[in-house]
């Protein structure tokens, strides 16, 4: 069979390869491959040298968001020959934190977990892939290849968590959203957003073309400039744009943190949104990857939204011997995935 490979850092040596057929371990499910989706993470891993492969290897198969169909099950389980499945990324580490214990090992606490495709396990971008049951998600059929985006929205679904349970805190019951970045993670936050019956003001650069539309057909409000928001509720920040950071947290009561910035310079922090913070009883969040519970919320979310809309946040399939080319962000990209048949 066929498999994504990279070396991290090495963008010359991301190939297709020749894998071994997988072997499932007692209990595992053997999974045909579906699709694959490409995230920010899959680029720095080959072009930057994020991630680590196993131990003792310099490369390993890659993809993290993943779409299978099981091929065979342990009896007597919740998964069948034919089930459409999610793979869960992260897996506790083999002596568990407090949180790992207790199936949150997103928030492990002493950085021995690991994870498909990024921290020392392959990735799903083979042909067939095992996993033990715990950690796959099992989807509505009727969502098709829309269950590739099972994995971003397990991260929004814990950003939307983490909201509730601040709101809960300042004793608020939330109205308004503010959402910066219209990308797959700021589209389906505020697709959850609606799905709660939030007004949801999502905020991105583009002035044009597939973002606006997508977000308006939503029944939301789009904005190209953050000075056109009004005051909200809360706020969950995707893009990891300093200036918007500040927007998010001076505007909000609660705001969720999911986007990384990469820069490694500083930048002027406002004293008086500081101050707001204090006086305001303001919380800041967060929110990274996703517990078992979160892959859940997604997987209902997914099901519960309109096939059409959902379809439009995939723009491009490429096929899996030509995986590299979806590494090339085009204009109008939102998701982009890649097809293992």
């Amino acid at each position: 069979m066929k498999a994504a490979y990279a070396v991290p850092g090495k963008p010359e040596q991301a190939e297709v390869v020749e894998w071994d057929e997988p072997v499932p371990a007692d209990g595992e499910v053997l999974v045909e491959g579906l699709l694959v989706g490409m995230c920010g993470t899959d680029v720095e891993i080959v072009r930057d040298g994020f991630g680590t492969p196993p131990p003792g290897k310099s490369g390993f198969v890659l993809f993290h968001e993943s779409l299978g169909r099981v091929l065979a099950a342990p009896m007597g389980g919740d998964l069948a020959p034919g089930d459409l499945i999610a793979g869960v990324v992260r897996r506790p580490d083999t002596a568990p934190c407090p949180a790992c214990a207790e199936d949150a090992w997103d928030f492990c606490h002493n950085g021995g977990y690991t994870e498909r495709g990024i921290k020392e396990l392959d990735g799903y971008g083979m042909q067939r892939w095992t996993v033990p049951p715990k950690f796959a998600v099992k989807l509505d059929p009727a969502l098709g290849d829309l269950g590739v985006l099972t994995e971003p929205g397990s991260v929004v679904a814990k950003a939307w968590d983490q909201v509730l349970l601040n709101c809960r805190r300042a004793h608020l019951v939330p109205r308004t959203v503010m959402i910066t970045g219209a990308g797959p993670i700021g589209l389906l936050a505020a697709m959850l957003a609606v799905q709660r019956g939030l007004t949801a003001h999502v905020v991105d650069r583009a002035t044009s073309g597939r973002k606006p539309d997508l977000v308006r057909g939503l029944g939301a409000t789009y904005h190209s400039s953050v000075d056109t928001v009004p005051e909200v509720d809360v706020a969950i920040e995707c893009t990891g744009v300093a200036e918007l950071v500040w927007e998010s947290v001076r505007r909000a009561a609660v705001t969720a943190l999911t986007g990384l910035s990469g820069d490694t310079g500083t930048f002027a922090a406002d004293r008086i949104v500081l101050d707001e913070i204090v006086l305001h009883n303001r919380a800041v969040v967060g929110s990274v990857n996703a517990g078992l519970g979160d892959y859940r919320t997604a997987a209902d979310a997914l099901a519960a939204a309109d096939r059409t809309w959902l379809g439009g946040l995939i723009t491009r399939r490429v096929p899996l011997d030509s995986f590299t080319d979806a590494l090339e962000r085009k204009p109008d990209d939102v998701k982009v995935v890649v097809d293992l048949a």
